[in-house]
């Protein structure tokens, strides 16, 4: 009941905002799962265009319906997923994002890779304590 009264308390674009971010995410993690990485960056790529007829928001605002959606979407969502879908809105958005993949050699020797978002050298999502061990791939 309380989550209720605080959605309802949001402001329309705000309720807006997290519904499409919703969507997105749910979206995003199902093309992970049945689509290869580069069928669902090109899908991605293909669906990513500036939309003049949305009204501006802030970068806080795109990532703040992540986390919110992040945290009520069932299981999760891995950076990948978090990363890709704020690629999306941030195109959308007007704004230029860098998706960024990096690996590090992990302690046990297994391959650890990590996924943020960068616009303007300036880490917008998957921002970690220790980013800077994780080596990055080519710019997508």
């Amino acid at each position: 009941m309380k989550r209720l009264l605080k959605l309802l308390q949001l402001t329309n674009s705000d309720r807006l905002i997290l519904l499409m971010t919703f969507i997105l995410l749910g979206l995003v993690r199902l093309g992970m799962r049945l689509l290869s990485f580069n069928t669902l960056r090109k899908l991605i790529n293909k669906n990513s265009k500036p939309n003049p007829k949305l009204k501006p928001i802030s970068l806080n605002k795109i990532v703040w319906s992540i986390n919110v959606c992040t945290r009520y979407t069932p299981g999760g969502a891995k950076c990948l997923a978090r990363a890709l879908t704020c690629q999306v809105l941030m195109t959308r958005y007007g704004y230029l994002p860098e998706l960024r993949i990096g690996v590090v050699k992990g302690e046990a020797g297994n391959l650890e890779a990590h996924a943020w978002i960068e616009t303007q050298g300036q880490v917008v999502i998957g921002y970690l304590p220790d980013l800077p061990r994780f080596t990055p791939l080519p710019s997508f």
